[in-house]
């Protein structure tokens, strides 16, 4: 049975990051870039001896139903200025998508978060929400949306949010998924970032079920440490985002041993509906000079996305527990007694990084097919207290403007309320002080009682 995905790409960074992501879909299922059509490889494999490739079994849950052969992908691209949608139309893929999918305004968010959410944004979203109720309803059995945006500029945190809060009202038993580039603490290209970033986790909070969290400090690193790149560009820090995004949605795409999807990542990572907020992390990642020296199996793979070093957010794992973990395995030659057998020894070694009161929180799902880009990989999927440093960094630099009111002006011209940044404010605190008490709560065996909980 497959189960659609409506994919919808908002902003400049979000178009960028969602072009590369179907690049690298689009390679893994072997379809020609500038037309859509299918062209077999020698390596796909047909586990189910039905005369079709697995790659093609469950390829719709990305694309439109295909017309002769050929593919669409089930996109909405949407941008408050038309330059991101000249780029993208203008590159190889750009014919792939549908015409009608592509929805822009002509004045830009200028960084602003309200002209995203209240006045711009505000006049196309309907535009966008006709699209996207074609799409669900062109789907034989819809999953869920994911959205792609990131959070400092004007358009993919306003409008991100705003899109999110319209779809989770029109589909409200639905998953709602969202890969959220976060403002880092060096890499910081807006000054108004904290006001953005801390307006949209407020609506990410409430109307988001799962959000994976990146951020381009944690790439940079991984470009200059992992990948030996010296000036590396955002087209290669996009494609490590799309290979980790390929990873987490293997399990849609193909077949495999134990499938995942949406709903059991979250339901399996998720204790609390406000604790949904994930650290990502890929292996193998390593220089072009390194490959042929690295040796895969399940565990290397294992304690490569494991370290902190492969992780796409800038967290230290010691400054928090996890609550609930996921690995997604890729590769034509794995088994599951292999990847138990891993997995049970990294929760007995690592037993501390852990909160006791989850038993058995590593969930595992295998797929047959290897990534473009290795012989197999691992996909890390963390449910982690640690994340709360990164709303912790955030709720300080907002403290620091908003205390002297500063830059506040360009809000309320446009319509916002002061209200709602102090609501922001005190959401994003009141989560980072959850975040502390699960990780602070213990399980007391002994009695069989519960403590702190």
């Amino acid at each position: 049975m497959v189960r659609e995905i409506v994919h919808v790409q908002v902003g400049q960074c979000g178009n960028q990051v969602g072009l590369r992501f179907w690049q690298e879909v689009i390679a893994e299922h072997s379809l020609n870039p500038n037309t859509g059509e299918f062209v077999p490889r020698e390596d796909m494999l047909d586990t189910d001896g039905d005369g079709k490739p697995d790659e093609l079994e469950n390829i719709c849950v990305y694309f439109e139903s295909p017309n002769e052969h050929k593919y669409t992908p089930r996109a909405i691209v949407v941008d408050l200025e038309p330059g991101t949608m000249d780029v993208i139309k203008g590159s190889g893929m750009g014919s792939l998508f549908k015409p009608d999918n592509f929805i822009f305004g002509n004045n830009g968010a200028g960084n602003n978060w309200a002209k995203g959410h209240y006045t711009e944004g505000a006049e196309i979203v309907d535009s966008v929400l006709d699209r996207t109720r074609k799409a669900v309803e062109d789907c034989d059995a819809p999953q869920g949306f994911q959205i792609f945006h990131s959070l400092g500029g004007g358009t993919g945190s306003g409008m991100g949010t705003l899109l999110l809060l319209k779809i989770r009202d029109g589909y409200p038993d639905r998953i709602t998924c969202t890969y959220s580039v976060y403002p880092s603490p060096k890499v910081s290209d807006t000054v108004v970032e904290p006001y953005n970033a801390v307006l949209s986790s407020h609506q990410l909070l409430e109307n988001s079920d799962e959000t994976f969290i990146i951020d381009n400090e944690a790439l940079y690193n991984i470009a200059h440490n992992s990948l030996k790149i010296d000036q590396p560009t955002y087209k290669e820090l996009n494609g490590l985002i799309a290979q980790t995004t390929c990873g987490i949605t293997s399990s849609l795409r193909f077949p495999g041993k134990l499938n995942g999807d949406l709903r059991k990542l979250g339901v399996n990572l998720v204790p609390f509906p406000r604790l949904h907020f994930f650290l990502v992390a890929q292996a193998p990642l390593s220089s072009s000079k390194n490959k042929s020296h690295t040796k895969l199996n399940v565990k290397e793979l294992t304690n490569q996305a494991y370290s902190s070093g492969n992780f796409l957010s800038n967290v230290k794992p010691d400054d928090g527990k996890y609550l609930a973990a996921a690995f997604v395995f890729r590769g034509p030659t794995l088994t599951s007694e292999g990847v138990d057998a891993v997995i049970e020894k990294l929760q007995t070694k690592q037993a501390d990084d852990f909160v006791d009161w989850i038993p058995n929180n590593l969930k595992t799902s295998i797929v047959n097919v290897a990534p473009m880009t290795s012989a197999m990989s691992a996909t890390f999927v963390a449910n982690t207290t640690a994340l709360k440093g990164i709303f912790q960094r955030l709720a300080t630099q907002f403290g620091a403007m908003y205390r002297r009111k500063a830059f506040l002006h360009w809000y309320k011209g446009e319509g916002m309320d002061e209200m709602e940044f102090q609501e922001a404010d005190k959401n994003v605190r009141d989560l980072i002080t959850e975040y502390q008490d699960k990780q602070d709560a213990t399980y007391d065996d002994e009695d069989g009682s519960e403590d702190n909980l």
